[in-house]
């Protein structure tokens, strides 16, 4: 391979080999499954609707539901309008949601359903909510499907009384149930009242009690997402997946929002901190100063480990400059910062956290994939890998350790239930981190310990 820089390798612009992203509708149907009660419905062909629901079931080890409108040759040829109806009516006679959630795949979207004209002539139960976004596969990427549901919900239910109900709404990003937790445990030590949207914890890891049931007790009930037209503040985690909604509603009910990181690392967690502790007027309690000295003593401890050592991070945008924050925090230098969903604000951002940190000749870049990351890494090698599952083909090649961090992760178990946010999350990604690389520190040990015998 010659030996090029990755800015001076030839750019692909019609190709992707092993995205580092998946298709609009996993998003919404994942931010869909965070609402209580709610059926999330694929507007297309039942295969799409099939993968979606294997791809979150993958990940999550939990059953991802989700019903379709079945398309066959005729809905391709003349609308769906038809299918959607009658699914709206099979549904409620046979699962009974309270909502159904519909969004669209590339098929009903190329044809131009009018999703608005259908759902206003369908017959809608009384007491029972059909809402939609438009998700269009070739345009964005997983994360914008989830954004472009979220604002779903709110254009069609939040609304302003015009009396404050003084709560914090919540808008986690696109994190795992174990991190939603996570903020709400934070947010209740804080004394911080908030309705969070979507809110999967309690949905997909529900626990085993004997019985299916298709509706688990978690998920943002309607009544909570009618009331965030009457927050105080909306605190958008995660800038470029929870900005959009949040400036939505602010322009729709006139709630003010602020928009930060996700709270991955020490100054990221602060700034996540100090914003409850601006919110809610109350002193940070001693189990938060506790847990964040915690985080720092460890990060002391094992600096002699994590210094200098080079790693490459890939997967969704926000998690990937939430991960670059933490491993600089740990004296690592992130060489290689990639996300599959497109948009030069990745970009902009990653370079601004190399400004800060005094990092030189590090690369940024959205709308890559992993075999231009693989390209990279033959050219320059770096010792970590940190990312989810696909990439342990490029980490078998080049014998390089690899640390599952993010989406989709689907040949480890446990991960979707524990955190990556906060003071604890942090400590557990210094953990996974650092046995990563003292593994692979021990297994160099013993093959210099074997070529002296030999």
């Amino acid at each position: 391979m010659l030996d090029l820089t990755p800015k001076e390798q030839s750019e692909r612009s019609a190709l992707r080999i092993n995205p580092i992203k998946t298709c609009q509708p996993v998003g919404a149907m994942y931010a869909a499954l965070g609402v209580h009660a709610c059926m999330p419905h694929s507007h297309g062909s039942q295969g799409c609707c099939s993968f979606h629901r294997m791809f979150l079931s993958r990940h999550f080890k939990d059953p991802a539901i989700a019903s379709s409108s079945s398309f066959t040759e005729g809905a391709s040829v003349f609308g769906g309008g038809a299918n959607l109806k009658t699914a709206i009516k099979n549904i409620f006679d046979i699962y009974n949601p309270d909502i159904i959630a519909v969004h669209t795949t590339c098929l009903s979207e190329t044809i131009g359903d009018d999703l608005v004209g259908y759902i206003n002539d369908a017959k809608i139960p009384e007491g029972k909510i059909v809402v939609h976004t438009n998700t269009p596969s070739y345009v964005g990427s997983h994360i914008t499907g989830y954004y472009n549901m979220i604002t779903g919900f709110i254009k069609y239910l939040a609304e302003a009384t015009g009396e404050k109900n003084n709560k914090l709404a919540l808008l986690p990003g696109f994190v795992n149930p174990g991190d939603m937790r996570e903020m709400k445990r934070l947010m209740t030590i804080m004394g911080v009242e908030y309705i969070m949207l979507p809110d999967t914890s309690g949905v997909m890891d529900a626990p085993m009690t004997g019985s299916y049931n298709m509706y688990p007790k978690g998920g943002t009930t309607i009544s909570d997402i009618k009331d965030l037209g009457n927050c105080e503040l909306t605190l958008a985690l995660g800038e470029l997946t929870s900005e959009f909604p949040a400036d939505f509603l602010e322009k729709k009910c006139k709630v003010p929002y602020q928009t930060l990181p996700l709270p991955i690392g020490v100054e990221n967690t602060d700034a996540f901190i100090m914003a409850l502790n601006h919110f809610s007027k109350n002193e940070v309690p001693y189990e938060i100063d506790e847990e964040r000295g915690q985080l720092m003593d460890i990060l002391l401890d094992s600096h002699q480990y994590t210094y200098n050592k080079s790693v490459a991070i890939y997967g969704d945008p926000d998690t990937v400059l939430g991960l670059a924050q933490i491993t600089m925090e740990m004296g690592m230098i992130p060489k290689y910062l990639v996300t599959g969903t497109p948009g030069k604000i990745f970009e902009e951002k990653a370079k601004m956290l190399f400004d800060k940190f005094g990092l030189e000749g590090c690369v940024a870049k959205a709308a890559a994939d992993l075999f231009e990351l693989h390209q990279w890494i033959k050219n320059d090698s770096v010792d970590l890998l940190i990312g989810g599952t696909h990439g342990k083909y490029v980490a078998r090649a080049e014998d390089i350790p690899l640390v599952r961090v993010g989406f989709p992760i689907i040949d480890r178990y446990v991960h979707s239930y524990m955190p990556i946010v906060g003071y604890k999350g942090a400590i557990r990604l210094a953990e996974l981190i650092l046995n990563a690389l003292m593994d692979r520190q021990d297994r160099d040990c013993e093959d210099e310990d074997m070529e002296m015998v030999m």
